[in-house]
């Protein structure tokens, strides 16, 4: 079977975020270290700070845990998706030379899409593409929004 030439290996990419999650732990286990080393002094303020920065680690392996499972979560979107044959086809789509979408394509493309989601706004699959859309059209922040909201429905905590 030949390798498709517009699919990228993701490999690279979850070396990466595998070496960023270990430095974090790492970091996080120096953290706690230097928390309980504060806590040991005994003073008013050693102890008032080494609790502060004993927090961080919990917030930081929290972060991780939300930001890693919200990404699976949007693969596992994508791939089924793509098997449908549902994904947003962009190949076609005019490029500026940065490799974005034009402004005027992306804004095109977003309306067909939003035409759609507006017909359906319950379909998580149509929530899904209209946060493709967004976020093709630039709109990062609503791309998120709109991307939450289709795993919810995908998992049928929200209609």
């Amino acid at each position: 079977m030949a390798k498709d030439p517009t699919t990228r290996d993701a490999r690279p990419i979850v070396w990466m975020i595998g070496f960023l999650v270990v430095a974090m732990i790492v970091y996080f286990g120096i953290l706690g270290w230097r928390a309980f080393d504060l806590i040991g002094s005994g003073t008013v303020a050693g102890i008032g700070v080494g609790i502060g920065v004993l927090i961080l680690p919990f917030i930081g392996a929290w972060l991780i845990f939300a930001t890693l499972r919200a990404g699976l979560e949007h693969q596992r979107l994508a791939r089924i998706m793509a098997e449908e044959g549902r994904e947003l086809d962009v190949s076609s789509l005019p490029r500026r030379a940065s490799g974005r979408i034009e402004r005027d394509a992306a804004d095109a493309l977003f309306a067909e899409v939003k035409t759609e989601w507006e017909a359906d706004p319950h379909n998580w699959r149509n929530t899904y593409r209209i946060a493709r859309a967004y976020d093709y059209a630039g709109d990062r922040s609503r791309a998120r929004q709109m991307m939450k909201r289709a795993v919810a429905q995908y998992h049928g905590r929200e209609s």
